[in-house]
C-alpha cells in the first residue's frame, strides 16, 4: 500500500505500520521495521481489556462485579465510568455518571482481575492474548507507573496480530466483542478525549473507543462512526473501521503532540481511499 509511506514524512525518529484486512486477517501492507519494539502507551488499554473480556467469559469474574469506588464495577473500570481521577486513586464523580478517561481505573482493574485469577496481570495477559495470538514480542512493562493503563510494549507485527484478533476473534466469543466495541457503555456521557478535548457524548465501549461522530479525533475525517480503537501518548494507534474491513496501527517513538494530530488522520484517509479503490478494481466476486 502506497498510502504506508506517508509516515516517512513523520516527524519522528522511527515508525512502523501496518494495515490487516478483517474477513481473514490478511496483512495488506506494512512499511516501516515490523519487530521494533516501541512502548504503546495507553493502546496498551486495549490489551488489557482483552485480557479482562477473556477473564469474564473464562468466569474468573464478572462485569458487573464489585471494583474500584465504592458503586463502581468492573464494566465502569473498563468504560472509564468508575469516577476514579485520571492518575490517581482519587475519587472525582459517582459511578457511571462522568466519562473520566482514567489510568488509575484500569490499574485498579489489573488488580482486581489478579486477584480473582490468583496470578499476577502482566501473566494472565501474556496466557490468554499474547502467548495465543503468537505475540512473542509484546509484554506488560511492571515497572511503569502504570502498567496496565500504560506500561505495554510491542511491535506493529504483533499489533498486526491483535488487529486480526479483533475483526475475527478466535480468544473471545463474537458476541462478546460485539459489545465490548460496537456497543456504547453508559451511552450519553460527556467527557474529555484526551489530546482533542471535551466530546459530546464522548462514546466508550469497554476497553475501547468508539469514534461516533467526534470531532476532532485522532481517526480520519471519512472514518466511519463504528470505528474502534485507541491511540497512545507515546505516539501510538490502532484502529479497526468495520465498514472498511480493515484495521490499521502505527508505532512511533515520539511523544503525541500537534505533529501527531496533523499527521494521523490524513494517514487514515489515505490508507481507507486506497482501501476503497482496491475493492473497486477488483470488481464483484464471480459467480
Amino acid at each position: 500500500m502506497q498510502s504506508l509511506r506517508m509516515i516517512e514524512d513523520w516527524p519522528v525518529p522511527t515508525a512502523a505500520v501496518a494495515v490487516v484486512r478483517g474477513a481473514d486477517g490478511a496483512l495488506l501492507g506494512s512499511h516501516g521495521p515490523q519487530r521494533h519494539r516501541f512502548p504503546l502507551a495507553s493502546v496498551t488499554k486495549m490489551l488489557a481489556a482483552y485480557a479482562a473480556l477473556v477473564a469474564v467469559e473464562e468466569g474468573v469474574f464478572e462485569l458487573d462485579d464489585p471494583a474500584g469506588p465504592a458503586g463502581s464495577t468492573v464494566r465502569h473500570l473498563l468504560a472509564h465510568t468508575s469516577g476514579l481521577a485520571f492518575d490517581d486513586h482519587r475519587t472525582v464523580a459517582e459511578p457511571g455518571t462522568r466519562r473520566l478517561y482514567s489510568n488509575a481505573g484500569f490499574d485498579v482493574l489489573a488488580e482486581t482481575l489478579a486477584k480473582a485469577a490468583g496470578i499476577p496481570f502482566e501473566r494472565y495477559v501474556a496466557e490468554a492474548v499474547f502467548e495465543p495470538l503468537g505475540m512473542a514480542d509484546s509484554a506488560i512493562d511492571t515497572t511503569h507507573r502504570t502498567p496496565a493503563g500504560a506500561g505495554g510494549v510491542s511491535t506493529a507485527a504483533d499489533l498486526a496480530a491483535f488487529a486480526a484478533e479483533l475483526q475475527a476473534p478466535r480468544l473471545l466469543d463474537p458476541s462478546t466483542l460485539t459489545a465490548a466495541t460496537r456497543q456504547v457503555a453508559f451511552p450519553g456521557l460527556t467527557g474529555v478525549l484526551p489530546g482533542f478535548g471535551h466530546q459530546r457524548p464522548n462514546d466508550w465501549g469497554l476497553g475501547f473507543e468508539i469514534r461516533d461522530h467526534k470531532a476532532p479525533h485522532w481517526t480520519g475525517a471519512t472514518s466511519s462512526p463504528a470505528t474502534f480503537g485507541h491511540f497512545g501518548q507515546s505516539g501510538t494507534f490502532l484502529w479497526v473501521d468495520p465498514q472498511a474491513g480493515a484495521a490499521c496501527v502505527a508505532l512511533a517513538d515520539r511523544d503525541f503532540g500537534p505533529w501527531a494530530a496533523e499527521a494521523w488522520p490524513p494517514l487514515t484517509d489515505a490508507v481507507l481511499a486506497e482501501l476503497r479503490a482496491s475493492a473497486v478494481s477488483s470488481g464483484p466476486p464471480r459467480a
